[in-house]
């Protein structure tokens, strides 16, 4: 089977559908992936077919705006951002995913993608899995991910799933409307998402993440599947940096803080916060830069630095982890088993926050 994943985003957008992209080759499929050209080196470390999208989602997020607008935490204001970034992406995507698709006995996509692998499949005339790492479905049995304050009762969670999933298809209409009817030529999809999908839209949808750690919905149907999270091992020619490896080896185990590609407003003075709080805390640190441009210079003794390095590797090497809360993020931090500190910045990064404290694996988030 040719399976055609559209996932265009961050490094933790992608990330999941990577580890779907693998599975697949390992079940005997050929699997091809349509993302930014930020990930371009990391597709092809796996050695899985590439459709190459020229947006640099790092760049846009680094921008003085960006940075503004994401790091306030609002869901408005960071909604808002992303449908500008996503602007200038959506017909880049609409044209490579066509074509990328073409030949496909199925296109999987999540929240970056869905909105125009919908609009694919349709013209194409192939099935459309969505996968999701975050619960869209409505439920009174949690509170949705964009609005975790609404709980305080089973009807006040399924409004805040409805609103969830009303801001999600919002934002991606706002943002790829245009291309669906430019570049694919299908009609203008509706205002209001529907209510008779499990989904954003007609298709089975599968959830990435552990029902030990977010229940299924009693409420879901036979359409909705829950399969754990998914998870890629270490690329096969990774070798950590010899430098890492001695300081690893000179002490006990670090903390580990970074916040991923969150962008930050004044890296120094993040970073300087970051300092001061290991030097109160008598650890050692290990700083991962990431989009959010942590300093790396005139570090203490007792702190190292590097750009980035996979989860997998170095989490389980660790004493905690200090986090931004994303999805994949959290989910990395379980499967190494150690405490999580979670920073959330907006969307659903705080309901991650609080999923991790409920569980008893890290304190309450901060803030």
């Amino acid at each position: 089977m040719r399976v055609t994943i559209i996932a265009p985003g961050s490094r933790g957008d992608i990330q999941p559908y990577l580890a779907l992209g693998v599975g697949l080759e390992r079940a005997g499929h050929a699997a091809r992936i349509v993302t930014t050209m930020d990930h371009d080196a990391l597709v092809r470390s796996y050695g899985i077919d590439l459709a190459s999208v020229p947006l640099d989602v790092q760049a846009a997020l680094q921008t003085k705006s960006a940075s503004t607008s994401l790091e306030g935490g609002g869901v408005v204001m960071a909604f808002r951002e992303f449908v500008r970034i996503a602007e200038r992406g959506a017909r880049l995507t609409a044209e490579i995913g066509l074509e990328a698709s073409r030949g496909a006995d199925m296109i999987v996509s999540g929240f970056g993608g869905v909105f125009l692998a919908e609009a694919i499949a349709k013209r194409l005339g192939i099935p459309l899995v969505q996968a999701y790492n975050v619960p869209l479905t409505p439920t009174a049995a949690f509170a949705s991910p964009l609005f975790p304050n609404l709980d305080f009762g089973p009807r006040s969670r399924r409004v805040g799933h409805e609103l969830s999933r009303l801001a999600v298809w919002t934002t991606a209409r706002m943002s790829g409307n245009r291309a669906r009817m430019d570049v694919l030529g299908v009609p203008s999809a509706p205002r209001m998402v529907s209510q008779r999908h499990s989904g954003l839209v007609e298709g089975p949808v599968i959830y990435g993440y552990s029902p030990a750690f977010v229940p299924r919905g009693p409420e879901w149907g036979a359409d909705v599947e829950v399969t754990g999270f998914w998870f890629t091992d270490d690329p096969p020619d990774f070798s950590p940096p010899p430098a890492l490896l001695e300081f690893l080896a000179a002490g006990p185990p670090p903390v580990c803080i970074g916040f991923g590609s969150m962008s930050q407003r004044d890296p120094g003075a993040t970073t300087a916060l970051v300092l001061e709080a290991v030097r109160r805390s008598g650890v050692r640190a290990v700083l991962l830069a990431g989009w959010g441009r942590l300093g790396v210079q005139h570090l203490p003794d007792g702190v190292f630095a590097l750009e980035s390095i996979p989860h997998s590797w170095l989490y389980p090497r660790c004493a905690a982890v200090v986090h931004h809360g994303g999805a994949g993020t959290t989910a990395a931090a379980l499967r190494a088993g150690v405490p999580a500190v979670v920073v959330p910045f907006h969307g659903d990064q705080p309901f991650w926050a609080r999923r991790v404290h409920a569980a008893g694996v890290g304190p309450a988030p901060i803030p």
